[in-house]
């Protein structure tokens, strides 16, 4: 089945210090592909329609790379409106019904992470996060986000968000703001016990940091 996807590139990098004077983080290269290109790449394989991206930092050097893969740009001039703003600006050119989010700063090697959600996917879910073990969290600093028990997440615990999910925008219409973190509307989820989650059973690395450009490379490399 074929679904929306949104993937998250409006923000600013800095944690990449030098690697973002020039290009957004997403730009930046993991093993000779840019992250872009590799998130690109699975929602094309998943089957993904239309992929929305959004923007902000810029904006002038990744849109063409964006719209020559047929990816379709949500900018966000002025003020970044964080995943749950950005989420709620793009639902028009997202459509109606439940999509995939992705951040492109997460490198998977394994199964696609897209096709995954989707085959977990049931009706009445709201929200349905990957998640893995965050001793198998390469690059990850800090503790975990969630615990995983019976097919429901709450916060705290030993699992980290991998930065792929399935989520109806419809939960949004609960939040007034224009700038919001989709962690807002995934707390309200989960004191309703209707937080959904599943493992990732590959590898998995946050490149969030320089240092997790060397770890995602070594996890590709065992593929």
């Amino acid at each position: 089945m074929s679904r929306p996807l949104m993937i998250f590139c409006a923000g600013f990098g800095r944690r990449m210090l030098h690697l973002t004077q020039d290009r957004p983080k997403p730009m930046v290269e993991v093993g000779g592909r840019s992250m872009i290109d590799r998130a690109v790449d699975l929602g094309i394989e998943a089957g993904a329609a239309p992929i929305v991206a959004n923007t902000h930092y810029l904006p002038e050097v990744i849109t063409p790379r964006l719209e020559a893969r047929g990816v379709t740009i949500s900018h966000e001039p002025g003020t970044i409106l964080d995943t749950g703003g950005g989420l709620a600006a793009a639902r028009p050119l997202l459509g109606p019904g439940p999509c995939w989010t992705l951040n492109p700063d997460a490198i998977f090697a394994g199964p696609n992470p897209l096709d995954l959600l989707q085959d977990a996917w049931r009706d009445g879910m709201r929200a349905l996060l990957l998640c893995v073990p965050l001793a198998q969290a390469k690059g990850r600093k800090g503790a975990g986000d969630f615990t995983l028990a019976d097919g429901r997440l709450r916060f705290g615990g030993d699992h980290v968000y991998t930065g792929a999910q399935i989520i109806d925008p419809a939960v949004l219409d609960s939040v007034p703001d224009r700038v919001f973190s989709l962690r807002r509307v995934w707390e309200a989820l989960a004191a309703e016990n209707a937080l959904h989650g599943i493992e990732y059973p590959g590898a998995w690395a946050d490149v969030g940091h320089p240092d997790g450009i060397a770890l995602a490379e070594s996890l590709l490399a065992d593929v």
